[in-house]
């Protein structure tokens, strides 16, 4: 699995977030996208996810050689971030057997295996509204880290988690994503320790 940015750019109205942006994710490899505060990685995150159209330039995606059309890469991807929502009246059991049967579960995993993996096995049977905010968290990153899907975009994805979250995070990274393309958007180093490159927003203002 690749994506390949050339020349891509995005503006809301005159203001440019990003611009001539080119560059190879690749497979199996995680990268970083870094910068302060409001400065466009959640944009570039969600360009990358054909969630928006960029405004200039392309993104290119392809597996096996073979590229896949914008409007289908949604297959190919499992994502965790502030701006994604989970249905609060359901329970944790009901929002992974409902999230996999549009998008499969590793195939080595039960959604009560995932719920004790993620420490949440007391209050798997309580509606999320319920949850407090770091425990939606870890069922935001278990929604998108066991999701059987090639790319894994993480928009600070350690929001409202404690130390005990963090660990957690890097653990599931450790366990369940060595064949993954890993892309996080963060300015928190523990978030993307484990990335081995890192790009900056601010190369592409």
């Amino acid at each position: 699995m690749t994506i390949q940015l050339s020349d891509a750019g995005k503006r809301f109205n005159r203001d440019w977030i990003f611009r001539h942006a080119n560059f190879t994710f690749e497979h199996c490899k995680s990268y970083a996208i870094t910068g302060s505060n409001g400065s466009g990685k959640s944009t570039l995150l969600q360009a990358i996810a054909s969630s928006m159209n960029v405004s200039e330039g392309t993104i290119i995606y392809s597996s096996n050689d073979s590229q896949i059309q914008e409007g289908n890469f949604y297959q190919y991807i499992s994502i965790a971030a502030p701006y994604v929502e989970l249905i609060e009246e359901m329970t944790a059991k009901e929002l992974l057997a409902f999230h996999s049967s549009f998008k499969p579960l590793l195939s080595h995993v039960s959604i009560d295996g995932i719920i004790k993996t993620i420490g949440l096995e007391k209050a798997a049977d309580k509606q999320i509204r319920y949850y407090s905010s770091g425990m939606k968290q870890r069922v935001k990153l278990a929604q998108a880290i066991f999701s059987d899907a090639p790319v894994l975009l993480l928009d600070e994805p350690c929001t409202n988690l404690d130390s005990n979250g963090y660990a957690l995070y890097h653990e599931l990274i450790n366990d369940y994503c060595h064949n993954k393309l890993i892309i996080v958007s963060s300015n928190d180093k523990n978030e993307m320790d484990f990335c081995k490159e890192q790009i900056s927003i601010m190369d592409y203002k």
